[in-house]
């Protein structure tokens, strides 16, 4: 069965900036395109990304309302107080970048994204070069798929051709995304099958097993039936 991959979710084209680009002009790239990150690019590579959280570091320590850190202060604070005195992206930019190759699937994103505590990765293609950039919305992308596409897929994909199964032995229904399957399939193992790539499916809010079997053929015979 197709994954969903990356390049089919992400956005490619993608505001950047250079490590030369003044601390305003961030500050007006952000608000004119309503983001809230923008990589920072040498070539065609992302060599760093200055967020929201990076500028604003100026402003808490703006005035003396705060001073330097202390010498036993945390590296996260002494790294704030650093960005604070920057004037353009290289001299604020966090790095390293938060990248996901193109091919990756949307699961992989997913994971990274949730490990990182992130709201966006760019993404790079096979030479790490930069191609576009994917934020938790565009992962959201695979829920508003249609109920009847939705349905489709399943008895194309699932039924006709990953499993193997007659689709015409199930009847698949799509309510908001929650899937029910109703049918008499052979074995029990098909069932369980049939179950693990629906749920696999991009776009599968819930899933109502609803299919039964003909025969077990997941249980093990009893020694005394094996050796007569």
């Amino acid at each position: 069965m197709r994954r969903l991959s990356v390049a089919s979710l992400m956005t490619s084209e993608v505001i950047t900036a250079s490590p030369e680009t003044p601390f305003k002009d961030l500050a007006l790239l952000m608000e004119e395109h309503g983001i809230s990150a923008v990589p920072v690019v040498e070539g065609d590579y992302a060599v760093g990304v200055v967020s929201e959280a990076d500028l604003l570091a100026k402003e808490e320590f703006r005035g003396g309302t705060r001073t330097r850190p202390a010498i036993l202060s945390s590296r996260a604070a002494k790294r704030r107080w650093r960005r604070a005195l920057g004037g353009t992206a290289r001299e604020v930019m966090t790095t390293p970048v938060r990248t996901i190759r193109m091919d990756a699937s949307a699961s992989t994103a997913a994971i990274e994204l949730a490990k990182a505590g992130v709201r966006r990765l760019f993404v790079v293609d096979v030479e790490g070069a930069l191609v576009g950039v994917l934020s938790r919305r565009d992962l959201l992308k695979v829920f508003v798929k249609d109920d009847e596409a939705l349905r489709a897929e399943i008895q194309d994909e699932v039924f006709g051709s990953s499993t193997w199964l007659n689709p015409a032995t199930v009847d698949i229904t799509v309510h908001d995304g929650v899937v029910t399957l109703r049918g008499l399939l052979e074995r029990r193992s098909d069932v369980d099958l049939a179950a693990y790539f629906v749920r696999a499916l991009p776009g599968v809010v819930g899933l109502e097993n609803n299919l039964s079997y003909e025969w077990d053929d997941t249980l093990r015979p009893r020694r005394a039936e094996m050796f007569g």
